[in-house]
């Protein structure tokens, strides 16, 4: 990494420098060696965090028009329902690849900085991960999911739900939702709990779903939880319904809503981090 390499050649150079042309102790010398790599580590990546952020609003803009465009057209329809909808489900869903594939390309324009920062091209693997998982480019998840850097609850659910598609044991995708889960705060984890209990559900563990609700609803405070959590305790398995989550479940392409003219578009906000 290049913001590494110059930190360190600054360090070494201002060591040196303090100790044989200023004749200071070699301790001191260190001191100020190990100062000089804090400084130019903390220079260079606020400069070039400065400019990522730059090119990030770019994206943001571009995907904020596009969302405008999208929620537009479906409150028209809504609101003068005329047309074929599964035509206009069709259109809608080719705007949102277009736009997709557009913001795909915007993040070339952050190709150079991976040389710059630390794990940042692990960082934005996760957004071009989360973008293809949008337009249901799902080899191309599969591809770039061991490259991530899975922080937020929503590339959590994405990396579990691949998983349980490609009929992965159910003890690995457990170890990849505690993992996802132990970052986050009090009533983060609420999707993360819903698809667990969900999958194991799909695996006829009914007990084991219930037992995580009963945590989850500790750890969160949620109706949809609490409502599941009930369903299971009464033995009412069939009645297990996350479509109260709304677009956070359904974007997981999972299952599919029953009205989908009613549904809104999923965020398009390409946050990784």
């Amino acid at each position: 990494m290049y913001s590494i390499l110059i930190a360190c050649a600054a360090a070494v150079a201002v060591f040196l420098s303090s100790w044989r042309l200023a004749d200071a102790a070699w301790g001191w010398a260190l001191l100020w060696g190990a100062l000089a790599f804090l400084g130019a580590m903390f220079s260079v990546n606020y400069l070039v965090r400065k400019r990522i952020t730059a090119v990030m609003a770019g994206m943001q803009a571009l995907l904020a028009d596009g969302q405008k465009e999208m929620q537009a057209r479906v409150n028209a329809f809504q609101n003068r329902p005329t047309g074929d909808p599964k035509r206009i489900m069709a259109e809608m869903e080719k705007f949102q690849k277009k736009l997709l594939t557009q913001a795909l390309e915007h993040t070339m324009k952050l190709e150079p900085f991976c040389k710059w920062t630390p794990l940042f091209s692990r960082q934005l693997n996760t957004t071009r991960m989360q973008f293809h998982y949008q337009m249901q480019d799902f080899k191309k998840v599969d591809e770039l999911m061991p490259r991530c850097l899975i922080l937020d609850p929503m590339s959590g659910a994405m990396k579990m739900a691949r998983q349980h598609v490609n009929k992965a044991p159910v003890e690995e995708i457990e170890k990849t939702f505690f993992k996802a889960k132990a970052r986050l705060k009090y009533n983060q984890s609420v999707l993360l709990y819903s698809l667990m209990a969900w999958i194991f559900l799909k695996n006829d563990m009914p007990d084991k779903a219930h037992a995580l609700l009963v945590k989850g609803c500790k750890d969160n405070e949620n109706e949809t939880l609490n409502r599941n959590r009930d369903r299971l305790a009464n033995n009412k398995v069939r009645e297990f319904n996350n479509a109260n989550l709304g677009d956070e479940w359904f974007a997981l392409f999972l299952e599919q809503p029953k009205i989908q003219m009613r549904r809104q578009q999923p965020r398009l906000d390409g946050r990784p981090f």
